[in-house]
């Protein structure tokens, strides 16, 4: 296994062998989560849902779920370890770092050395990172799914429906301090895709509420385009694109301001 990575970041080349080395890390650590029986309580939500479930053409750093299932079954340090454990298996070195403090937990898995031996990195001691992180207290109104799908490994995933995902991904460009590149890539995606359903406004507001940012913005069928609009208006837009370039698939170019734009005044 840890063989078919190394040959998989060759295959990529310098430009995308760590993109393509991390997704398939990712991949494999869902597939022991689904193992262990962490996606019945867990919905898998954010940009790496989008890039497995419905091919968003950007690669995607974090794995983030929302508990949206049974609490007693949720043990992100028991899961954490077997996955670690697995991997150390096939031949992998993994140092394994947990915050389980507040509502929303991360786990990390670190692999030193692979880079390296991937010829991805100059010095050995670089570190390839997954990072695993759980919203215990997400905001009611999610809608969640099933679905099987292939990607490097079959694996059948609970997952935050397409409504619910354009809501979460809307929380976070209106309630982020800064602009993320990646979130108006996404964002842009969305709306280009006219078979794409609107947000889920009630997971919408009730995000906006439980991040005290609710007073001005509108969560309503129009509102929410309004307030998107607002907050793209003025931001660094050389930031953005230097953010989500290295994320993007070969051939792939961000859109324009306008064109973001353009596409969030369209009724």
């Amino acid at each position: 296994m840890k063989d078919h990575a190394l040959q998989l970041a060759h295959e990529a080349g310098l430009a995308h062998g760590r993109n393509v080395m991390r997704e398939y890390l990712q991949a494999r650590v869902l597939e022991t989560l689904q193992r262990l029986g962490a996606t019945g309580p867990l919905a898998f939500c954010g940009g790496t849902a989008l890039r497995f479930l419905f091919r968003l053409p950007r690669y995607s750093e974090d794995l983030d779920f929302a508990l949206e299932g049974d609490r007693d079954a949720y043990d992100i340090e028991g899961w954490q370890t077997e996955v670690a454990r697995q991997f150390r298996r096939e031949g992998y070195e993994v140092e394994a770092a947990l915050r389980d403090r507040g509502a929303v937990h991360a786990a990390w898995l670190r692999f030193p050395g692979l880079l390296y031996e991937a010829r991805l990195a100059p010095h050995p001691t670089q570190k390839l990172a997954i990072k695993m992180e759980v919203d215990t207290n997400p905001p009611a109104g999610a809608v969640t799914e099933t679905r099987t799908i292939r990607r490097h490994v079959s694996l059948r995933l609970r997952h935050h429906d397409r409504a619910s995902l354009l809501a979460g991904k809307l929380h976070a460009i209106l309630c982020r301090p800064y602009a993320k590149g990646r979130d108006v890539y996404d964002l842009a995606w969305y709306l280009a895709d006219p078979e794409w359903p609107a947000p889920n406004l009630a997971l919408l507001d009730a995000a906006l509420r439980q991040s005290a940012a609710s007073w001005g913005l509108q969560p309503t069928a129009k509102g929410w385009r309004d307030d998107a609009a607002r907050c793209l208006e003025t931001v660094a837009w050389e930031q953005v694109v230097k953010d989500v370039l290295p994320f993007l698939e070969e051939g792939r170019t961000i859109v324009t301001r306008d064109e973001v734009l353009a596409l969030l005044r369209q009724r």
